[in-house]
């Protein structure tokens, strides 16, 4: 069984995908579907709610269950510093009602704050999320009025899903609740392997579990900052060349390569 995700190698997670049919049936995913589906009416019912969708595996699965329980509105937040070949997958793959919010954030903004470039420290990668995807949440949350948004957050993946529950309510007065916070990582796979779901390119990336959605800047467990370009180069050359015109370290790393 797969631990904590911090602790887990991309080696152990490759290999619980390719054995995940003799690791978890059919028949307890349909039940766990069921029951996760049933919750969502319950808590839902006579509420304003939509979902949250990153094009991760987790709101993936989210997805699938908020769209059963009757639930189709949601929203998908990016910026400017996404992977081409991530935006091309999303618009090809989203929910059908899928709004994608745009928060901004190019080279020029990313030139002034380089200490957001290639986290190496979990206050840094969490930061990304707050001025991307939560950023995104809030806006949707308060254009539509809502009562609740729901996230695909997991209590296996270290997120905080609520005080001894799976909702709760921020400062900033959004009501956020996890219907499955308490599956495991291989619920989750197998919900996608029965379900014949897609996922999108970065999970056949180098570390690609590990790392999960992100704005490419964003990109974790690199080493260094040169590692961190040498990753992007390997998944998108352009990417580097562009960020070159802006960001000395990625001119160096382009020269010491002799591009």
């Amino acid at each position: 069984m797969l631990g904590r995700k911090q602790n887990i190698k991309n080696e152990e997670w490759l290999d619980a995908v390719a054995h995940i049919s003799e690791t978890v049936t059919k028949s307890e995913i349909d039940a766990l579907t069921k029951k996760t589906v049933s919750e969502i009416k319950k808590t839902c019912k006579g509420k304003r709610a939509a979902y949250a969708w990153s094009a991760g595996k987790d709101s993936i699965v989210l997805g699938k269950l908020c769209e059963a329980a009757g639930y189709k509105q949601s929203l998908i937040g990016v910026c400017n510093l996404e992977y081409p070949a991530f935006m091309e997958w999303i618009e090809q793959n989203k929910p059908q009602e899928c709004e994608i919010i745009n928060v901004g954030l190019d080279l020029d903004w990313l030139a002034k704050h380089e200490n957001m470039l290639f986290p190496q420290d979990s206050s840094i990668a969490g930061h990304w999320f707050s001025i991307v995807q939560h950023k995104a949440q809030r806006q949707y949350f308060l254009r539509n009025d809502l009562d609740i948004i729901m996230l695909g957050r997991r209590r296996a993946d270290g997120n905080y899903t609520g005080k001894g529950g799976n909702i709760y309510t921020d400062s900033k007065g959004v009501t956020r609740f996890s219907p499955i916070a308490d599956w495991t990582h291989e619920q989750v796979l197998a919900f996608i392997y029965y379900n014949k779901i897609p996922l999108p390119p970065i999970y056949g990336w180098k570390n690609g579990y590990l790392c999960g959605t992100h704005p490419w800047p964003a990109r974790q467990w690199t080493g260094s900052t040169e590692n961190g370009w040498r990753e992007i180069y390997d998944i998108d050359p352009s990417i580097v060349t562009a960020a070159a015109e802006k960001l000395e370290s990625a001119k160096r790393f382009l020269d010491e390569k002799g591009v």
